[in-house]
């Protein structure tokens, strides 16, 4: 048996290990504090996202997502702020698709010739003449079609939200010498973004597709290396096309939309009401935007009209028709979606 004066002692150090411990934790929980204050207000922190563009300041897209960005920096008080690096400074097109992959660039408008290659079910929209016209495109992105493209390139592995769908207008043709015809295309070289599907569409037309980047077209054009390219009037002004190519040829071969994306790194980031935020304010872009576009092309025609710029009207039916073997070759393995498309009325 112990004797108590062995006891005292030990219960007494009992005790102060007890208090040191209790201290300890103490310490522990008030170090910890201003962590966890940290980490929570970490959740509301200003985030900065960036959007690149390849267009330059003052163009339709460009006007669009700043506008936007505006907006949700308000309704997000401030928590999520936005800085638009518009023409080009942040590289090409398919750069900037990489940067926003892998979420150093946040977001931007990609052309569907960029993201046919990854998401393949939107070449249904990249098809020639799959559009009518212009009001049959919008009616199709505003539609529940628009909205399942979107879906299929955020469940794709191409890491990004599809978010709104911005209007890219009419592709035409705009060349040195003036296309009429079939005949007067034959063997020409004419820029194309860098998918197959539309170098196949120029060479179905008797031309020969280039695959080139926006910014390297102007040069190309003045040395010769290309014939003409396609594209919309705003596009030709803005990138001083008009210069070296004076015949804009109403061809109408291609009317393509181009989403509005986010980095999906950055979507995960943010809290289920600053994603509903966004996704408001992106598809209050894709309106807001199609009424720019339509007075920047009005403006744009009137602009090239004075430089010197003549437009052709063609006969539609025979580029129609020559462009049938890629619809063929491409548009299989999406003949209910086009088949839907058609039927929009």
């Amino acid at each position: 048996m112990q004797s108590p004066g062995l006891d005292a002692p030990t219960l007494h150090t009992n005790n102060n290990n007890m208090e040191i411990h209790m201290n300890f934790k103490r310490k522990l929980l008030i170090a910890a504090l201003p962590l966890a204050f940290c980490l929570s207000s970490a959740a509301h922190a200003a985030m900065t996202l960036k959007i690149a563009e390849i267009h330059p300041a003052g163009y339709p897209t460009v006007v669009a997502q700043e506008n936007m960005g505006k907006k949700i920096e308000e309704a997000t008080n401030g928590e999520l702020k936005f800085r638009m690096f518009s023409g080009g400074v942040l590289g090409s097109e398919k750069e900037v698709v990489e940067q926003v992959q892998i979420g150093a660039v946040q977001m931007t408008r990609v052309s569907l010739g960029t993201l046919g290659p990854v998401v393949p079910d939107v070449n249904a929209f990249n098809m020639p003449f799959v559009f009518r016209d212009h009001d049959h495109m919008r009616k199709v992105i505003d539609g529940e079609i628009g909205q399942e493209i979107l879906d299929k390139i955020t469940d794709s592995e191409f890491n990004m939200v599809g978010l709104a769908w911005m209007d890219g207008g009419v592709r035409n043709l705009y060349t040195k010498e003036p296309v009429r015809n079939l005949e007067d295309l034959k063997g020409m070289k004419i820029r194309v973004m860098g998918n197959p599907l539309f170098i196949d569409t120029l060479n179905a037309m008797g031309a020969q597709g280039v695959a080139m980047n926006t910014g390297e077209i102007f040069s190309a054009l003045q040395t010769g290396v290309v014939d003409g390219a396609e594209n919309n009037p705003p596009t030709m002004l803005e990138h001083n096309h008009f210069r070296a190519a004076k015949n804009y040829s109403l061809t109408g071969h291609l009317i393509l939309p181009e989403p509005i994306v986010m980095s999906k790194a950055t979507w995960n980031k943010l809290t289920p009401e600053q994603q509903e935020i966004v996704k408001k304010y992106a598809k209050e872009a894709q309106m807001e935007e199609r009424k720019l576009w339509d007075e920047k092309t009005a403006s744009s025609e009137a602009k090239l009209k004075e430089e010197g710029v003549t437009f052709i009207e063609v006969d539609k039916k025979p580029f129609y028709d020559a462009t049938a073997p890629v619809r063929e070759k491409y548009g299989a393995p999406y003949a209910e979606l086009i088949k839907r498309i058609e039927a929009v009325q």
